[in-house]
């Protein structure tokens, strides 16, 4: 096994202290497991593909150690509570078996073990359960850590092939590109990481880099970057061109990508479907156990309305979230770059009231920088009094430290004041004020001003992206009539309108006033922090850093950038379709529920009050009717359906903005707009 860099904290967290743990149980190890089985070998390949650097002896014997403990712990609980259960008398145990017996010595046995018995195997199946949940969350670990790196490698695989064949274009050979791609780690991940294992095993334990590339080829967990740099190797090896190698795998990762996004909108749509019949399921629920309440036979309790709504609605919603969220993920980044070694470039919009810059490193050494820091934090300060909104626009969450406070402040004094009902009962009395109160208040305190201020951030942002495949086609052609990379922006900023083209113009200048250029384009980069436009400025910085002469180089960036568009267009318009039926689906539910209140209970109410009062003496049915009508609670189904839309438009705007983005801050608006409707329909229902 080749040496494993530790990406990600590695298995820091679970070792060290832990190996006491370790060493103490190796001999139950070795007993127990066979070190040539298929589970160790298993379990060893995942722990290499996760960049865990721990021997597969040593975790599994820490495993074991951990599911002794853990089962240990249950199975002291579960005697305790078998013994609470049984030997108390709490559970009554009349038979163990029902065989009849006929041997008398038997049966006094059997008298006198059930008990023990009982005991003795609740503790064990605690146990086994404690030792399951020890042994077996530890080893799922690397196949957990295995996983998401082989999903964020065939995330970022497509682009990562782009920018190989970029730099073979712009003129560097076999071994720059290996060492271009594990140095571009801050863009380009996990990835990145693989081949940083292929240029250490080159650089410290003297292996050539092509059995390198074969061993890289085995361990990792991308079935793709395996096929990809075996398919290297064979290049290397026959001596081919590798430009040509490089431009043949770009072109089919592309339509790789866009055949998995296809996959991904189908499997969303599935989803859509289910959804759609799922959501309406607590709706028949309720309208069938309000329809058996009032019978007068019926075994239907309140509490099984409350279980359906303030239980299965919510967990629903949270359910098709956790399954939304198995297809659909986030873009991989943050989509900041570094210079050499690491260091970070901070722009305008890092430094700020929550961090003051350079100085903070050196605060407690001297006097001196103790106030340059107090009147950096003052000056700070008043910049964001004076503009609150652009503060809000970088820092969208940092409204929750203004918002929650004034929600909470308000219901509060609602409550002091008598304003808001303060006892089921009184809710009872007054539904739609008291859940405008509790529920409506804070959603529209908090979560507008979040939403209005995220909305803005994301489009701020991805602003500066709307023109780049165009403006890098433009970067290429003036490339190719001679001017430099910098003279081309300064021609494509004269010639261009747009936010990109006045960062260009900006870049030109930082150059001009001494900045490099590489500086100017990664200061750029890190003032907007998209993941895309990261990868692009990664391309462009390696590629002139080579030569001025860069246009194939852009003209593979401006490719790669429509791709992406294609397939961003794709997902819009298919999320859309989506988004549409949700909403569909709330306004049914809104629509049924609002009927069954005012064309059922409140009829239902209505012909109990008219038939109290009548004379009961002509027969049965005008009793059989007041019966029917006595076991309807109108004030708390009114309340229950209330709250059931409410719920229902919440949960339904969270998914919306999930499916759109992968990001639930951008469902906050979908929210608002549908428990809005909700509010309104209800009122003019109630």
């Amino acid at each position: 096994m080749s040496l494993q860099t530790d990406s990600s904290g590695g298995s820091s967290n679970l070792s060290g202290g832990s190996d006491l743990l370790g060493e103490t149980f190796y001999p139950l190890y070795e007993r127990l497991v066979n070190e040539d089985g298929e589970f160790v070998s298993d379990v060893e390949t995942k722990l290499a593909q996760a960049r865990m650097t721990d021997t597969v002896e040593l975790y599994l014997s820490r495993a074991l150690g951990i599911g002794f403990i853990s089962g240990l712990a249950l199975w002291l609980i579960g005697l305790l509570l078998g013994y609470g259960l049984f030997a108390t008398g709490v559970i009554q145990v009349e038979e163990l078996l029902g065989i009849p017996i006929s041997s008398q010595a038997v049966i006094d046995f059997l008298e006198a073990a059930r008990v023990p018995a009982l005991v003795f195997f609740t503790g064990l199946v605690f146990g086994s359960i404690g030792f399951a949940l020890g042994f077996g969350s530890l080893v799922a670990i690397p196949y957990s850590r295995a996983s998401a790196r082989k999903r964020e490698i065939n995330m970022l695989l497509t682009d990562s092939v782009s920018f190989m064949y970029a730099l073979s274009v712009g003129g560097l050979n076999q071994l720059e590109i290996i060492e271009a791609m594990a140095q571009a780690d801050d863009t380009y991940g996990e990835v990145a990481m693989e081949f940083q294992s292929i240029v250490k095993e080159t650089e410290y334990f003297d292996v050539d880099y092509r059995t390198a590339i074969r061993t890289q080829a085995l361990e990792t967990p991308s079935d793709e970057l395996s096929q990809f740099l075996t398919d290297m190797l064979s290049i290397v090896n026959s001596g081919g061109d590798m430009e040509s190698f490089l431009e043949d795998k770009k072109e089919k990762h592309m339509r790789t990508a866009k055949q998995e996004q296809e996959l991904t909108l189908e499997t969303l749509e599935l989803f859509g479907e289910m959804y759609m019949t799922l959501s309406l399921f607590p709706l028949l629920l309720i309208i069938i156990m309000v329809v058996m309440q009032m019978i007068p036979q019926a075994d239907v309790t309140d509490n099984m309305l409350y279980m359906t709504v303030y239980g299965l609605i919510p967990l629903i919603g949270v359910g098709f979230l956790v399954l939304v969220s198995t297809v659909k993920h986030d873009e991989p980044g943050d989509g900041y770059l570094s210079m050499g070694g690491g260091r970070r470039i901070e722009t305008q919009q890092d430094r700020g009231l929550l961090n003051l810059g350079l100085v903070e490193q050196f605060t407690g050494e001297h006097s001196v920088f103790d106030r340059i820091k107090n009147r950096e934090g003052t000056y700070e300060t008043m910049e964001v009094l004076q503009k609150p909104h652009v503060f809000f626009r970088d820092n969208p969450l940092l409204t929750l430290a203004l918002t929650v406070p004034a929600s909470l402040v308000i219901i509060a004094t609602a409550m002091v004041n008598g304003s808001a009902p303060t006892s089921w009962d009184q809710l009872l009395g007054n539904a739609v004020w008291g859940t405008f109160v509790y529920v409506y208040v804070p959603l529209y305190i908090i979560a507008i001003p979040l939403a209005i201020f995220r909305e803005w951030n994301v489009r701020h942002r991805n602003s500066v992206v709307s023109q780049l495949s165009e403006d890098l086609r433009k970067l290429s052609s003036s490339n190719d009539t001679g001017l430099t990379l910098l003279e081309s922006l300064k021609s494509v900023s004269d010639t261009t309108s747009g936010k990109l083209a006045r960062e260009f113009e900006m870049m030109h200048t930082k150059v001009n006033y001494g900045t490099s250029l590489k500086e100017a384009l990664i200061e750029f980069n890190n003032k907007y922090h998209i993941p895309r436009l990261a990868r692009t400025t990664r391309l462009i910085t390696e590629a002139q850093e080579a030569s001025n002469q860069i246009s194939d180089v852009l003209r593979t960036a401006a490719r790669t950038s429509e791709n992406h568009d294609d397939i961003e267009r794709e997902r819009k318009s298919r999320t859309l379709m989506q988004v549409v039926i949700i909403i569909m689906t709330f306004m049914t539910v809104l629509a049924v529920i609002a009927i069954l209140k005012t064309q059922f209970i409140d009829t239902m109410a209505g012909l109990g009050a008219s038939t109290g009062g009548a004379e009961t003496g002509g027969g049965g049915g005008e009793l059989a009717e007041a019966d029917l009508s006595d076991n309807i609670d109108v004030e708390m189904l009114s309340v229950l359906f209330f709250h059931a839309v409410t719920m229902q438009a919440i949960i339904s705007g969270l998914i919306c903005g999930y499916i759109r983005d992968a990001d639930l801050l951008s469902g906050l608006k979908y929210a608002v707009v549908l428990a809005t409707v909700a509010l309104v329909g209800w009122t003019l229902v109630a």
